[in-house]
């Protein structure tokens, strides 16, 4: 082993460790702080607030710890964390992936942290308290739910794929959603919805779901699930020939992965 090899797993033992002890940590602070109320507050707008500051204290909860840990690191997260850094290892935050299920007391909600070194994503940590899990992948190194190997189902046929989906927050993305999963749903064995991409992510590299796609998404929301699901054996990206983005994510195994990624451009998934 050279010396770079060996400074890269020293390094993304450390990021692991890490990153596992910051979602540990906001995880029971968002499962233990949260209202028991919360879902039925007076106004909506009192518990989208109460959802909010959860949101915004779980990252500083994160950025904290991570400015303690390794404080030249960059941080990206979706209450606003933004700092470059100067280590070249950035961190991908996303402090509640799935925040309506959160509010309504569903328990597909997670933390989601990933940690990217040169633009290369070296671990993934999600957490879903509710469920008991906690999935993990480090690039090169398989992935795991809690202290078990993952690993994707077989690609069925495509008539018998059942399939995961999300949809966004504004009612035209939404109507067009609705649209493509219309003309999907009779060609699949079914469709899923399940209110978190991360946790989505995670449930292909687990086998509980064949596939997911959906459109819309941010790096905070799939950076971690997307590793994990690639070293649970499945494959990634948008559009034919470009990796996943906002357009449009995909996560299958070889052989459906192919098919529906050909169906949903057909579709036009990829756009409102």
């Amino acid at each position: 082993m050279t010396d770079q090899s060996e400074h890269l797993d020293h390094l993304k033992a450390e990021l692991l460790e890490i990153a596992l002890d910051a979602a540990a940590r906001a995880g029971a602070f968002l499962r233990d702080g949260r209202p028991d109320d919360l879902g039925v507050a007076a106004t909506k707008s009192s518990a989208v607030d109460v959802v909010t500051e959860m949101d915004i204290a779980s990252e500083k909860l994160i950025t904290g710890l991570l400015a303690d840990r390794r404080p030249d690191d960059g941080v990206l997260g979706e209450e606003g964390a933004d700092v470059a850094g100067t280590s070249g290892v950035q961190w991908v935050i996303d402090p509640i992936d799935g925040t309506v299920n959160y509010l309504y007391g569903l328990p597909s909600w997670a933390v989601s942290i990933a940690a990217r070194k040169d633009g290369e994503t070296l671990v993934g940590v999600v957490h879903a308290p509710m469920r008991g899990e906690t999935y993990s992948a480090v690039l090169g190194q398989g992935a795991l739910v809690n202290d078990l190997p993952a690993r994707v189902r077989p690609a069925p046929a495509f008539g018998l794929a059942l399939v995961g989906t999300g949809f966004g927050y504004l009612a035209e993305r939404r109507a067009r959603q609705a649209e493509v999963v219309r003309q999907l749903v009779p060609e699949v064995r079914d469709i899923r919805r399940g209110g978190s991409a991360a946790i989505d992510l995670c449930d292909v590299a687990a086998g509980r779901l064949d596939a997911y796609y959906e459109r819309g998404l941010n790096p905070w929301d799939y950076a971690a699930g997307d590793l994990i699901a690639r070293e649970a054996g499945a494959l990634t990206g948008g559009r034919p020939g470009e990796p996943l983005s906002t357009d449009l994510t995909i996560a299958a195994p070889p052989g459906l992965f192919e098919a529906l990624q050909t169906r949903l451009e057909d579709l036009g998934a990829w756009h409102d």
